[in-house]
Order: C-alpha cells, then sequence, then structure tokens
C-alpha cells in the first residue's frame, strides 16, 4: 500500500486556503506556527485516512531528508507525532516511533526557485540513506511540507526500491500543488511572501519558539555583507553561535557563497556584543 495526502490543495496561485504568510514564517523557523500546522495536519490525516484504515502495527513517522540541520518539517513533525500519539494511545495502538533519512547535500541553490526538470537534475546528485532494519514490518509516514513537482518523492521511491522495502506507507504533506498549469516557483512565492529581506527575521528568531533550520541558516549566510553585519550585530551570542555551529556541521564552510560571513562569525563568535556592533559598523 503507498497512498497520498495533503491537508491543503494548491490551485490558485492568487488565493491559498492558508495563510502563506504563517507559512513564510514556518519555513524560517516560527516554531509556533510549525505547531499550529504539525497539529492540523496530523487532526487530517487521522480523520480523513487513519480512522477509516485501521491497523494496529507499529507507525514510524520519517521527517523530510535532512544531513545535520534539520528542515522546518523537522519541527512540525514533532507536534504531528504528538499530536498522532494522542489518538493512538486513546485508541489502544502501539504510539509513533521515529526515523532519520539521512541526506548528502550536494547543493547550495535554491530549490523553491527551481521547474521540475531542474529540481531532479539537482536531487539526484544527493544520496539519502535510512535504517532499513528497523523499519521492518511497520508502517511508514513520511512527512513533508509542501508537494510541488515530486522530485523529492521520486527520490524517497528510489532509496525504498534500492533497501527493498515492502512496507506499507503513507505520504503526508501539508499542502500540494494539484494545478499543473502553475509553475513550481509558487513555492519561493510562499516561502519568502512574509521574508522578504533578512531583517524581517529579526521576531521570527528572537522567539521562544524558533526553531533553526537549513533555509534560515543558508538564507542568512549568503546574505549580502552589508545586511548581514546589520543583522547579525543585534543578534544574541547563543543564536550566534547556534548559527556557526549548525553551518559548519553542514559543512556550509565549504561553500565559497557562504565563507565570508562565516569567517565573519568565527571571528567575533567569542567577544561580547558592544564589539560586534563595532565591529558590524
Amino acid at each position: 500500500m503507498r497512498k497520498t495526502y495533503s491537508l491543503h490543495k494548491i490551485s490558485d496561485p492568487s488565493g491559498f486556503v492558508f495563510n502563506p504568510d504563517e507559512y513564510s514564517r514556518f519555513k524560517f523557523g516560527d516554531g509556533a506556527i510549525a505547531k499550529k500546522f504539525g497539529n492540523a495536519l496530523a487532526k487530517g490525516f487521522i480523520e480523513n485516512v487513519l480512522e477509516e484504515n485501521v491497523d494496529h502495527r507499529q507507525i514510524v513517522v520519517i521527517s523530510s531528508p535532512y544531513a545535520f540541520i534539520p528542515t522546518a518539517t523537522f519541527a512540525m513533525k514533532t507536534q504531528f507525532v504528538y499530536e498522532l500519539n494522542y489518538w493512538l494511545a486513546e485508541n489502544h495502538y502501539p504510539v509513533v516511533q521515529e526515523a532519520k533519512v539521512h541526506r548528502t547535500i550536494t547543493y547550495k541553490e535554491d530549490y523553491g526557485n527551481l521547474d521540475a526538470k531542474q529540481r531532479l537534475a539537482l536531487i539526484e546528485n544527493d544520496s539519502f540513506h535510512i535504517d532499513r532494519s528497523f523499519l521492518e514490518n511497520k508502517v511508514l509516514i513520511f512527512l513533508d511540507d509542501i508537494r510541488i513537482t515530486g522530485s523529492h518523492e521520486r527520490m524517497i521511491d528510489r532509496m525504498i526500491k534500492s533497501n527493498n522495502l515492502d512496507n506499507d506507507l503513507y505520504l503526508v504533506y501539508f499542502a500540494e500543488l494539484i494545478n499543473e498549469g502553475i509553475h513550481p516557483t509558487i513555492e519561493n512565492t510562499l516561502n519568502y511572501h512574509f521574508v522578504k529581506s533578512i531583517f524581517d527575521l529579526s521576531t521570527i528568531v528572537t522567539s521562544e519558539d524558533f526553531n533553526i533550520n537549513t533555509r534560515i541558516v543558508k538564507y542568512i549566510l549568503n546574505s549580502d555583507r552589508d545586511s548581514f553585519l546589520v543583522f547579525i550585530k543585534d543578534q544574541s551570542e547563543r543564536f550566534i553561535e547556534s548559527l556557526y555551529n549548525m553551518a559548519i556541521g553542514n559543512g556550509y564552510h565549504r561553500i565559497e557563497n557562504y565563507s565570508e560571513n562565516l569567517k565573519y562569525i568565527k571571528q567575533n563568535l567569542l567577544i561580547n556584543k558592544a564589539n560586534l556592533i563595532v565591529n558590524g559598523n
């Protein structure tokens, strides 16, 4: 069995059935919205799928593939699992287990700005890996925030085939593009609906529920030098340290586009905020 479920359908580029500003904030680490989305997605999945397909087997939830830095989906996944566990426990089913798809990333391009052919060509250079033995005889839920062209899905299918996995599985999305007449760059329209510049990140990164992810790390490191310096001088040492550690963990120090801003962070990582302001200006 292989089924796809999406909570929201995108059929009109001029109108979305969910808040595009919220989606944009979610993609850049707004944890409160990640919780809201995860909760809504779980409730929709339970009502429209699980209640109609009762299964007593162990469920494993798998967030979108990542290397070191989680994706935005990872934060949404946490609330999805919580809400799903409430239902499973109440109905005396085994609660969720989790697994990770390990990913080797080979590109720096903004995926949301590419067409279907470009996306597939780019992602085919990546490698995905999962613990096959852990998944045997379990029902798999692959979770992602949005389905645009299905490129990631095809890579998941290839990974499943290469590992000879014959599990029943669900591909679950917060939103899905169902109108083929809409260009795939609609994804970037959503991604940047609220975040128009690096300075729009301030209210996100200073919130209690902020979750650092790949998108915000890449966006900050790829910002022009002047904007980066103005932005970074106002951030906490805790945030700066997290940004640097995550970037190194994903190997971004080897990418030329990110190296200048990373060098600045390294040189100023352990000094006080007053010196950051002086050097930043």
